[in-house]
């Protein structure tokens, strides 16, 4: 079953000195080869601005072609929707841009083949298809999942898994699941929340118009695991997943402010097991003490372990509030060989962690060891601009995706740039 389109195309040249104008500008420093000095990257490595002007742009992918296509989300009166980029007289800048179903704020897109194109809305997960390389897609457009609960920013990230299925994260639409959002209030038990958010779920890829009641749930118990990925290696899922936050302005005379800036740490873990459970809301994992702790909605004292004791552990953890946007496994050659078989984690950068300054604005790269993840290093830093806060950021990475020569390519949703990470 397909739709007509939701909106006409909207196509911009830097040579229209149209509003969004184009891709590249001076705003960015750069050296003689071109690479953004702004941007600090390993030895060898080479960030180039591919545009500058693209709006608040969640995830991305890259066609075979070169074209970067990403979510965007809506910004004052303009409505958000889907944005192709091309870079048509190759100088590594993009100067021609495609709006298209430009209705709604859209965050997940996840390529299947070279052809076809989902995307997530609040509420949608919809389907886009390319006959040739023409930069917009055909008018047809399905819908795939209606009827998704939505959070206040869309965050509906999707993955493709080995067995036909589009993967979606369904993040919690609460913090811990309390009665009423006042300090002191209790959880609910059970969370009735967890019925339909609060973990991951799975949908057939050749069914139209599913709702909630025809998806699998994967596994549960994740407040909101944005940064999302299938392995190559394993097939298996990934995530990396926001924990709660608001331990002090709920619970003051339990947590101090610095306590609640720095205890519950962000977890990446791994979907082994069916409906595999990772404890929120009744559990989060102190990042200090490197345990689950009960929850104090539901009796915690940030001693007590109790229920959380047969929870799943993370593969591994990260210091609170960084905020995981996005996780690609890189399978490409152009960088080193150590780079092949590990991940990277794109994080958002804090804006919870008064009175102490936020962080996290930054690129990590997760090595493996026999299948289990060993450890991090920095590998993109200076997003911030020497800001302390996200308000005064200057950039706050989202999205992630691999080009067919093995660069990466980062998108921004406060700078509006995409930049495309080469090894030379």
């Amino acid at each position: 079953m397909s739709r007509s389109p939701r909106s006409g195309l909207i196509v911009v040249t830097c040579a229209a000195l149209l509003a969004a104008a184009c891709g590249h500008s001076s705003r960015a420093k750069t050296d003689a080869n071109g690479c953004d000095t702004s941007i600090k990257l390993p030895p060898r490595f080479c960030a180039v601005v591919f545009t500058d002007s693209g709006g608040p742009l969640r995830h991305i992918v890259v066609r075979k072609n070169g074209d970067v296509i990403a979510g965007v989300l809506d910004q004052r009166r303009q409505p958000g929707g889907i944005v192709a980029m091309r870079d048509t007289n190759k100088d590594g800048h993009a100067d021609v841009f495609v709006r298209f179903d430009s209705t709604g704020a859209v965050h997940g897109l996840v390529l299947a083949g070279d052809s076809t194109l989902y995307a997530s809305t609040a509420h949608e997960i919809l389907r886009f298809h390319w006959t040739d390389s023409s930069i917009a897609p055909s008018k047809r457009v399905d819908t795939i999942v209606t009827g998704l609960p939505a959070r206040a920013i869309p965050s509906h990230s999707l993955a493709l898994d080995t067995h036909n299925n589009i993967v979606v994260n369904i993040g919690a639409i609460s913090n811990a699941c309390q009665t009423k959002e006042a300090p002191g209030a209790p959880g609910r038990d059970p969370c009735p929340e967890l019925a339909t958010t609060g973990g991951i779920w799975t949908f057939r890829l050749t069914q139209t118009h599913q709702t909630m009641k025809d998806g699998t749930r994967a596994t549960t118990g994740l407040h909101n695991a944005i940064a999302l990925a299938v392995s190559p290696t394993d097939g298996m899922i990934y995530a990396v997943s926001h924990d709660r936050d608001e331990l002090h302005a709920r619970w003051p005379a339990l947590y101090t402010d610095e306590e609640s800036a720095t205890i519950p740490a962000e977890e990446m873990i791994r979907v082994a097991t069916p409906r595999a459970d990772f404890g929120w809301p009744y559990c989060y994992y102190d990042y200090l003490k490197g345990r689950r702790a009960v929850a104090p909605e539901y009796g915690g004292d940030k001693q007590q372990i109790g229920r959380c004791a047969r929870l799943i552990q993370p593969l591994i953890a990260f210091p609170a509030h960084w905020s995981p946007m996005s996780l690609l496994f890189y399978t490409g050659k152009m960088f080193p060989a150590a780079y092949r078989g590990g991940a990277f984690i794109a994080f958002h950068g804090s804006s919870t962690r008064a009175p102490l300054p936020d962080e996290g604005f930054q690129i990590v790269f997760l090595t493996f060891k026999e299948g289990l993840a060993a450890d991090y290093t920095m590998f993109a830093t200076g997003f911030a601009g020497g800001a302390t806060s996200a308000s005064s950021a200057a950039h706050r990475p989202v999205g992630m995706a691999m080009g067919p020569d093995g660069s990466l390519y980062v998108s921004d949703d406060k700078g509006g740039y995409v930049w495309r990470v080469k090894y030379k």
